[in-house]
C-alpha cells in the first residue's frame, strides 16, 4: 500500500538503509547458525562491512549515537518524506526488539539451558532477518511494510 503520494527510487533506497541496524544487532543471535553455515556469516559480514566500520569508528556508543541521530534527524524531521520516516522508525523499533531480546536471553541464560538458549537465539536471529528482508522487499517496491503490532506503533509515532 502506498500512502501520501508516490515514492521515488531515491526515497526507496534511503528507506532501506536503516534496516541494516536491526540486522547488525541480530548478528550476535546467529552464532550457532553461523557455526553450522559459515558461508552465511561471510556473506552477511561482507554486506554489512561499511556499517560495521562506522560503528567501530564511533566507539562503544556508536549504536546509541546512530539511533538518536536517526530518531531526531530523520523520524522527527517533517521535511523528510513520510515513507523514509516510517521505514526509519520501523527499523529502529526492530533494533529495540533485538536489544530487548538480548537482555531477556542474558537474564534467563542458565548453564543447564544451553540448547534452549541456542535454539531461542537462532529463532530470534531468523525472525529479525525475515522481518528485515520482508521490509526491504516491500520498501523497494514502494509499499509500506506492515509488520503486525510493530507497524501500528510506528504509525502512532510518525504522523
Amino acid at each position: 500500500m502506498t500512502w501520501r503520494g508516490s515514492t521515488t527510487i531515491r526515497d526507496r533506497i534511503f528507506s532501506c538503509l536503516p534496516y541494516l541496524l536491526p540486522l547488525i544487532s541480530a548478528l550476535g543471535f546467529g552464532m550457532t547458525l553461523f557455526g553450522q553455515f559459515p558461508v552465511l556469516q561471510s556473506v552477511l559480514l561482507w554486506l554489512l562491512r561499511p556499517v560495521l566500520l562506522i560503528y567501530g569508528a564511533l566507539g562503544q556508543f556508536g549504536p546509541l549515537i546512530i539511533f538518536f541521530a536517526l530518531f531526531v534527524g530523520v523520524v522527527r524531521n517533517e521535511k523528510i518524506p513520510h515513507f523514509i520516516r516510517f521505514n526509519t522508525m520501523q527499523a529502529l523499533l526492530l533494533d529495540i526488539v533485538a536489544y530487548l531480546c538480548g537482555i531477556i536471553l542474558g537474564i534467563v541464560a542458565l548453564p543447564g539451558l544451553v540448547f534452549a538458549i541456542q535454539t531461542l537465539s537462532t529463532t530470534i536471529f531468523l525472525g529479525i532477518m525475515i522481518a528485515v528482508i520482508y521490509s526491504i522487499t516491500q520498501t523497494l517496491m514502494g509499499r509500506y511494510a506492515e509488520i503486525p503490532t510493530l507497524s501500528e506503533a510506528v504509525h502512532m509515532q510518525v504522523r
